[in-house]
């Protein structure tokens, strides 16, 4: 069954309004409402969560053998604990867990 070109738009703009829509939502709803500074400084770290637990299982997989994925990860933490440089850091900990045993 082919589906026609108009068919194929109405159907991109309805999935794109039932994906946009819940999120403007709560957005219009509380833009007025202050939030308490507990409240911001935790949506500020949100991202920051989200993106971890988004990485965290692709480091696990990532070479196939769990210590050297965990050695490259440790790496990765301690360098960033020092602040050195963020090229540097992914640098050492990919080489780290590359040759790790």
């Amino acid at each position: 069954m082919k589906m026609a070109t108009w068919e194929l738009v109405w159907m991109v703009a309805g999935m794109a309004l039932v994906t946009y829509v819940p999120r403007l939502i709560p957005f219009l709803l509380t833009k007025h409402v202050p939030l308490q500074p507990k409240v911001q400084q935790f949506l500020t770290y949100l991202p920051y969560a989200i993106l971890g637990a988004l990485i965290f299982p692709g480091i696990l997989s990532s070479t196939g053998r769990l210590s050297s994925a965990l050695a490259g990860m440790i790496t990765a933490f301690v360098l960033a604990y020092l602040r050195v440089h963020l090229v540097l850091t992914v640098t050492f900990a990919v080489l780290i867990a590359t040759v790790w045993p």
